[in-house]
């Protein structure tokens, strides 16, 4: 676990990258437009997974400086494990596709980058804007579990309390979403590096800002050049359901999704803000 102090101003949040140089770039780009320095951004994991260029994503993100949490892929990748233990159902369609992707990962990665991933912590706290916050990847007991707004506000309350949080930042199961849980909130981004099943090519990321005594949560599309980061993957013969996502926005397998989410594959997705109060 990792403790640390943003400066003052707005934070932003994603996760996933996934390996996509392309939607890397452009979210970078949005911190830089909105003014928003390395040390308040934070990105949830899974820097490496579904796409075709992990080196590349993995030295933006460290030559950028921003807070990385550990993810499931991270810690699989660095220590050389057999799959990514992102807690697919044997037999699925999930897990079936990860065999190509992760395989890719674990010859394309150089040590280095797997030293680094290792040394990721696997929750990032700090103190802003009045409130206690607790960033991790899948939840705070585990870092692969899935958790989705559909998910019983019971498990999200144990988490907050275990954590000793006001605020979960989370990721992991790939879609943005803002909840209030009894006295605390969970926030989740979503990802950057693949849609979010909504059938729109653009992906999510989100910020924080402080107003008059309250945080103001936001989610924004991202928008970049998916058609290059498809082209990547081809040449790396990484052709499969997750190369045409990038550009139709719907997952190949929707197997980790609970029937409330899966019955909303392909419908416009809507958030703008919330407000959390101390």
């Amino acid at each position: 676990m990792a403790h640390i102090q943003p400066e003052p101003g707005p934070l932003l949040v994603f996760g996933g990258p996934y390996g996509n140089l392309q939607a890397t770039r452009a979210v970078r780009a949005f911190a830089e437009s909105q003014g928003i320095p390395a040390s308040n951004v934070i990105c949830t994991g899974d820097t490496a997974a579904y796409c075709a260029e992990p080196e590349g994503c993995i030295s933006l993100l460290r030559e950028w400086g921003i807070h990385v949490v550990q993810g499931n892929c991270e810690e699989a990748l660095a220590n050389d494990a057999e799959d990514c233990a992102c807690g697919f159902e044997p037999g699925s369609a999930c897990s079936l596709l990860s065999a190509q992707w992760y395989a890719f990962n674990r010859k394309a990665l150089g040590g280095d980058s797997k030293r680094w991933m290792g040394e990721l912590p696997k929750a990032i706290t700090f103190e802003w804007a009045g409130l206690r916050f607790c960033c991790v990847h899948g939840s705070y007991a585990s870092n692969n579990a899935f958790i989705f707004a559909s998910s019983k506000q019971d498990l999200k309350q144990d988490e907050l309390s275990a954590s000793g949080a006001d605020v979960i930042l989370a990721g992991h199961c790939g879609l943005p979403f803002g909840q209030r849980i009894g006295a605390g909130y969970w926030l989740n981004a979503g990802v950057i590096g693949m849609p979010a099943n909504d059938g729109r090519a653009e992906t999510w990321v989100m910020t924080l800002t402080p107003v008059s005594g309250q945080v103001e949560v936001s989610w924004h599309r991202l928008a970049y050049d998916y058609a290059s980061a498809q082209a990547a993957m081809e040449e790396q013969g990484l052709v499969n359901g997750y190369t045409m996502a990038l550009a139709n926005g719907l997952w190949p397998s929707m197997d980790v999704l609970p029937e409330t989410e899966r019955s909303m594959a392909g419908q416009h997705i809507k958030l703008t803000s919330m407000l959390l109060s101390r």
